[in-house]
């Protein structure tokens, strides 16, 4: 429940509940969350404070929301295993919005950007790609502390 004497915002604590909701599998992927109006009934809460729990756990693609539908929890997607190499430079960011659109990523998730000698540069949605690394005499786990 919501507490409202916390010095924590009564929208950081509606997000902890639903996120709890969400890992403890209370809510599952793909399933709708409850409607503002029932949000705010259920926690004694404004819209402005249901709308600013809602945006943090859309700024954390943990929810989507489809207008004048609703919120759902994430669907689980496929994920792609990609060999990095050697010489491959690895790095993460956020997303532009064109690159948000074209790989239809949610906000608040973040890329990779596969930089390889003699390649152009890969950018993969995070959340979909399990990076394995190739090895070799230069990986990481060659390498002495």
């Amino acid at each position: 429940m919501i507490d409202f004497g916390s010095d924590r915002p009564v929208h950081r604590q509606l997000a902890d509940i639903i996120r709890a909701d969400i890992a403890a599998g209370r809510l599952k992927p793909g399933q709708p969350l409850p409607s503002e109006t029932r949000l705010m009934q259920e926690y004694e809460l404004g819209r402005v404070a249901v709308r600013q729990a809602l945006s943090v756990l859309r700024s954390e693609g943990l929810i989507v929301t489809v207008k004048r539908e609703g919120s759902y929890v994430r669907p689980e997607l496929p994920t792609e295993r990609v060999t990095v190499r050697d010489a491959a430079e690895v790095t993460a960011r956020m997303p532009s919005p064109e690159e948000r659109k074209t790989l239809n990523i949610p906000e608040g998730v973040p890329v990779f950007v596969i930089k390889e000698p003699r390649k152009r540069s890969r950018i993969l949605s995070a959340d979909r790609t399990v990076l394995i690394w190739a090895g070799g005499e230069d990986s990481p786990d060659s390498k002495e502390s």
